[in-house]
């Protein structure tokens, strides 16, 4: 198996993979995709459960995503996981959205059903067992401040705290009509009577160090949805240096990057006392989620994290 196929590929996918077995029937798509952790965590979850497919990575360009997706019923694909660029430019391909998916505004599952391609989102409620699996309370109880919320992952994320009915939500972003946008779509479900003294329950904020210093007394947990941290080149052309906000040991942070080594924010974490994450739980929830929404049965979810910590580079 080739690590990265392309639309090339894809066009011709018996020619590209007839001698693969078990079948090539999986993929993610991406631009660009070499970097995903996907293809070992799924390939190991095939393997635990004795499903004759595996999972690859497809490298597919914009131009390309609406024939790639109508090519992998022909192609013999199961389903297939679409990330960053095309979780939104998906939506208008697919058959079918389910109703979270569309709430949402991104599809990161496909599901191949005959001609049918149905897309649904794992995002959310993957960070819903993440957080609960890394610190053991529920993201219903928090207070939540999302760094990134202008879309994305960040997007996923804010819509699912409103859907979990959190105690509060406060939407950092760098341009904050983005972040003001979002929280005016999600006021609804923060109409309720819970008081919480002189701060909102549902706010947008500058992605900016003093109005995140604001917050920071009225926050249980920071999530990093925002790319900040993931190489040094990134922290040395932004104006928002993510290593200086000033943590509080009461606070957890869970950061969305799931690079092998500690980012700039965790390792500020650990040095303000305080408990903290990546992402890598969040994405094996993810993926034990698109498993199961593929083959409905339960995810084998210690082998794909098992596979997960192998991959880690």
């Amino acid at each position: 198996m080739k690590d990265v196929y392309t639309f090339a590929d894809l066009r011709d996918w018996r020619a590209a993979t007839g001698d693969e077995k078990p079948p090539l029937r999986l993929s993610v798509f991406g631009d660009p995709v070499a970097h995903s952790a996907s293809p070992p965590m799924h390939n190991a979850a095939l393997e635990k459960c004795e499903i004759d497919a595996r999972y690859c990575r497809l490298h597919i360009r914009a131009d390309e995503l609406e024939s790639a997706l109508r090519l992998l019923p022909q192609a013999g694909f199961i389903g297939a996981n679409v990330t960053i660029p095309h979780k939104t430019a998906v939506l208008p391909v697919l058959d079918e959205v389910d109703d979270h998916a569309r709430k949402i505004g991104a599809v990161n599952t496909v599901v191949v059903d005959g001609e049918k391609l149905i897309g649904f989102n794992t995002d959310g409620p993957g960070i819903v067992r993440a957080i609960r699996a890394e610190f053991g309370v529920d993201l219903h109880d928090l207070r939540v401040l999302i760094l990134g919320a202008g879309g994305g992952a960040g997007r996923a994320i804010a819509v699912q705290c409103a859907l979990e009915n959190c105690e509060r939500l406060v939407l950092a972003n760098r341009t904050l009509d983005k972040a003001q946008a979002l929280a005016d779509e999600l006021a609804p479900y923060f109409k309720s009577p819970r008081v919480l003294g002189p701060v909102a329950r549902l706010e947008a904020v500058a992605l900016d160090i003093d109005a995140i210093k604001r917050q920071l007394p009225n926050i249980d947990i920071i999530i990093n949805a925002t790319p900040l941290g993931m190489s040094p080149e990134q922290l040395r052309h932004s104006s928002f240096d993510i290593r200086h906000l000033p943590l509080l040991p009461h606070l957890l942070v869970y950061d969305t990057i799931y690079t092998a080594h500690r980012t700039p924010l965790l390792q500020a974490t650990d040095d303000a006392g305080a408990r903290g994450a990546n992402g890598l739980s969040m994405l094996l929830h993810q993926g034990a989620l698109s498993f199961e929404i593929w083959f409905n049965r339960e995810a084998p979810l210690e082998e794909m994290r098992a596979a997960l910590l192998a991959s880690r580079v």
